[in-house]
């Protein structure tokens, strides 16, 4: 049994590993890693880029392409707004935003291509 902590998208998880007959290894249930080790891993990437983010981060869900961009800094949205049009799997995904507020700053432009978890823009 080897014990190991693998992160995916910013989340820690325990894991406990078992090696099989063949030397494979075969992963057990995931356990969730202490509640302290997630929060101090998920703020950084949001502040990095930019430097004029506001208080709430609008990331991507998935990656894709940036087809449009229906906001610029300033502006005031209310929740549920399309903030940004992601094209995915050939599919058109708006992305909303979660609250009231004012875009703090937009960090995409129309043409981007984005990986999951990529600050697309942030709210205030």
């Amino acid at each position: 049994m080897k014990h190991l902590t693998v992160t995916v998208n910013g989340v820690a998880y325990d894991v406990t590993v078992e090696e099989t007959a063949g030397g494979a290894v075969a992963p057990k249930t995931p356990a969730p890693a202490p509640a302290a080790a997630a929060p101090a891993a998920a703020p950084a990437p949001a502040a990095a880029p930019g430097g004029a983010a506001g208080a709430v981060a609008v990331n991507a869900p998935m990656p894709g392409n940036i087809l449009d961009v229906r906001v610029k800094p300033g502006d005031s949205v209310k929740a549920g707004d399309t903030l940004v049009v992601l094209e995915a799997m050939k599919m058109e995904n708006e992305i909303s935003a979660p609250q009231d507020g004012t875009i703090a700053s937009v960090n995409v432009a129309k043409g981007d291509t984005v990986g999951s978890g990529d600050l697309l823009c942030s709210l205030n």
